[in-house]
């Protein structure tokens, strides 16, 4: 049997959508914990709506710029894939 090297651009694309899946999945945990501990302390909604922007800050990216989705790491891995 043959074993063949993998592309290293399918290395790098294995190697990106893996920090996406840990990035959501530590932001999803922070902010349902953040929620739960904002209820627990009696936080003012304000306060604990700041957790909200910060997950839907860690879901965007880097860009920054939500009209801009396709600099968000898992956009961008499958633009690649797709062109």
């Amino acid at each position: 049997m043959v074993q063949t090297r993998p592309d290293p651009a399918d290395l790098r694309r294995a190697r990106q959508a893996r920090l996406v899946g840990i990035v959501l999945a530590v932001t999803i945990v922070l902010w349902m914990g953040a929620q739960w501990l904002g209820g627990e302390l009696g936080l003012e909604v304000r306060y604990v709506f700041l957790f909200d922007l910060l997950a839907i800050a860690a879901f965007v990216g880097p860009g920054g710029d939500v009209s801009d989705l396709a600099r968000t790491p898992g956009l961008g891995s499958w633009r690649k894939r797709q062109g």
